[in-house]
């Protein structure tokens, strides 16, 4: 229950950083199969997230420390664009137009977005 709560979170971010930001894009705005297309864009950058991210954030450790953190926002934006291409080779009418401003500005949003959800979401603990 709880992976499906953080999916439809993540899906509220994404949209979200669709309305604000002018790169980020679904084809089909307002109509069943976006809000299907969300989802499945919601469990793509989740599994990203989860799988690829923490690769890209040891890797880049030093960096992180070195920027004092805000390398995290180039890898959250990287993470971003990857979803996009993903989606791109899957069909799924997804699309991140570039890095700066609509990849960065997203992850952004992203970022924030789901922060706050988080903070209603109930950790189990």
């Amino acid at each position: 229950m709880r992976f499906i709560i953080r999916t439809l979170a993540a899906a509220v971010a994404l949209w979200v950083a669709i309305q604000f930001v002018p790169g980020i894009q679904i084809a089909g705005a307002n109509t069943p199969k976006y809000w299907g297309t969300l989802l499945i864009v919601a469990l793509i950058f989740g599994l990203i997230n989860a799988i690829v991210k923490p690769i890209i954030k040891t890797l880049g450790c030093a960096l992180i420390v070195l920027t004092l953190g805000l390398f995290l926002l180039v890898i959250n934006a990287a993470m971003l664009l990857l979803t996009s291409w993903i989606s791109g080779q899957l069909d799924i009418p997804f699309h991140v137009d570039n890095f700066y401003p609509a990849a960065f500005w997203g992850a952004i949003i992203i970022s924030v977005v789901s922060w706050l959800l988080g903070l209603f979401i109930p950790d189990n603990d």
